[in-house]
């Protein structure tokens, strides 16, 4: 059941992240983006509100599934995207993610035997970079915007590297504890 769930809402990211592109942002570009600032005085579509979450959503689907699903819930919300928004930005989207997917499955599966949190934000940062060169430049024709749209989504991977990372460390430690019929 957890795999139909983590399957739809990676898909769904992927429209709302480019629905949040064209209408939602504190800055409008005409013909372009919206925009929202991400921090150290960057600017990134507001889109990265959604694709930060989706990096992770995507290694939870592949911890509970494998590869062939990610690719399939990308296909299918960048089918949805052209419902919600241009074309041009559901094509540039789904390109971008597809070819981060690749490299995420490059990264986060021989990194999950080290510790999935380990995994989850080298995989994440990964994803991110790729996404964001290729998104940017393919809806926009420039990278001028990669910096904050990657940094914005590492954000997303680094959160839940850190809840991970005390979840692994309250498991080992929850290991360690003395067994006992009494407890």
């Amino acid at each position: 059941m957890l795999k139909y769930v983590a399957f739809a809402l990676f898909t769904l990211t992927i429209p709302l992240a480019n629905w949040f592109i064209g209408n939602i942002g504190t800055e409008c570009i005409p013909n372009g983006p919206c925009l929202i600032p991400v921090g150290l005085g960057l600017m990134a579509p507001s889109g990265v509100l959604f694709i930060g979450l989706a990096l992770v959503l995507r290694d939870w689907l592949q911890e509970l599934t494998n590869w062939k699903w990610s690719i399939v819930a990308v296909l299918l919300g960048g089918l949805l995207s052209l419902l919600t928004s241009s074309p041009f930005i559901a094509v540039a989207s789904a390109s971008a993610f597809i070819v981060a997917e690749l490299f995420d499955l490059a990264v986060y599966t021989p990194l999950r035997k080290k510790g999935q949190h380990i995994a989850v934000l080298v995989s994440g940062a990964v994803g991110a970079f790729v996404d964001s060169l290729l998104f940017v430049w393919i809806a926009f024709g420039s990278v001028e915007l990669s910096t904050g749209t990657a940094l914005a989504k590492i954000y997303a991977s680094f959160a839940v590297a850190v809840f991970l990372y005390f979840l692994y460390k309250k498991k080992n430690r929850n290991d360690a504890l003395p067994r006992d019929a009494n407890y």
